[in-house]
């Protein structure tokens, strides 16, 4: 996975998923009837073994660590909480200059040791020809839950502030981008191959918006490693080139451009991630069959495609069909 990150030839597709640790698995379900996700990724070696559950079982070519965007913001002083079937739901929303200036910013070996822990145990238990995949939510998302105080769809406190008071805008994003660049080098120290930036909701943002007030701290996070970086956002196919310039060895993708056809946006100079639509994997198995190959078919066998779905594996998948899928991919 990390030679296609690169865009060296490979023998095969590379393939993991997207919330691969977790969701579908039943042996994952029998963890969380005891610890919710926030004691999980507390726990270095249960947080291991919840990562290397998809790997062991369905054979993919990279562990991602199972964590959630929200777990920085923790080490910054947030209380957060995940509240089932809502999202992360903040206590007090950050709103003004005085929550902002009470963020902090701090290494992740003090402030998430125990993030940095997992890693070191995935990557031991981890054979070498497999990826440790870290990641960071995007500064945009992660400000709309800080700002909202929950999931949003339309964030109208967040480019209240955006609009109305730039540069506390501002103020809070460099802290973001500040605390997560130490996140994500963290990560790389600790073992991880590849690094994503999940900014699942920047496509709320016109592309001039994205440009102006994500863009240079997303740019930031990127550049502070110097592994594989992966930059992914769903619904957000208008901001493909902007992405691509912003940075990210691979820019993922979602399913609802088709693969060829963002790769031809982005430039075959970067590789790509996707981009199979997860509701597919809910039919009948031919279906799948023809979707993925189409995914394929589209990438042509040009260095720098990992296959992944377009977005996060759904709770409702069975499990023995990612392992079909996984063995497909492999074989095509």
């Amino acid at each position: 996975m990390v030679r296609a990150a690169r865009g060296e030839a490979v023998e095969r597709t590379p393939v993991w998923f997207m919330r691969q640790a977790g969701r579908s698995l039943p042996e994952y379900r029998a963890i969380r009837a005891d610890h919710d996700l926030f004691e999980i990724c507390r726990q270095p070696d249960l947080c291991a073994e919840v990562t290397l559950q998809p790997v062991l079982r369905h054979g993919v070519d990279a562990a991602v660590i199972y964590s959630d965007i929200m777990v920085p913001a923790l080490g910054m002083g947030v209380d957060v909480e995940l509240v089932e079937g809502v999202g992360p739901v903040i206590a007090e929303p950050i709103r003004d200059r005085a929550a902002v200036s009470r963020l902090v910013v701090a290494e992740p070996e003090e402030a998430l040791p125990f993030a940095l822990d997992a890693i070191r145990l995935v990557r031991a238990d981890l054979s070498s020809d497999r990826a440790v995949v870290g990641f960071a939510g995007g500064p945009f998302t992660v400000a709309g839950y800080l700002i909202e105080g929950r999931p949003s769809r339309t964030f109208v406190e967040t480019k209240r502030m955006m609009y109305g008071e730039p540069d506390l805008w501002h103020e809070l994003m460099d802290k973001l981008a500040s605390a997560f660049a130490l996140y994500v080098a963290g990560q790389a120290r600790a073992g991880a191959d590849a690094i994503q930036l999940f900014d699942s909701w920047a496509g709320a943002l016109s592309v001039a918006d994205y440009e102006r007030f994500v863009a240079p701290y997303s740019a930031r996070i990127l550049a502070a490693v110097s592994t594989p970086t992966i930059h992914f956002a769903t619904g957000a196919n208008h901001l493909l080139e902007p992405m691509a310039k912003t940075g990210g060895s691979v820019i993922g993708v979602d399913w609802r451009v088709p693969l060829d056809v963002a790769w031809e946006r982005i430039g075959h100079e970067r590789g790509i991630q996707g981009n199979l639509d997860p509701t597919v994997l809910l039919g009948p198995w031919d279906r799948v069959e023809t979707e993925t190959r189409a995914v394929l078919d589209a990438a042509g066998r040009r260095p720098g495609h990992i296959f992944n779905l377009g977005h996060g594996v759904l709770p409702e998948t069975d499990p023995a069909v990612l392992t079909q899928l996984v063995e497909l991919v492999g074989a095509a």
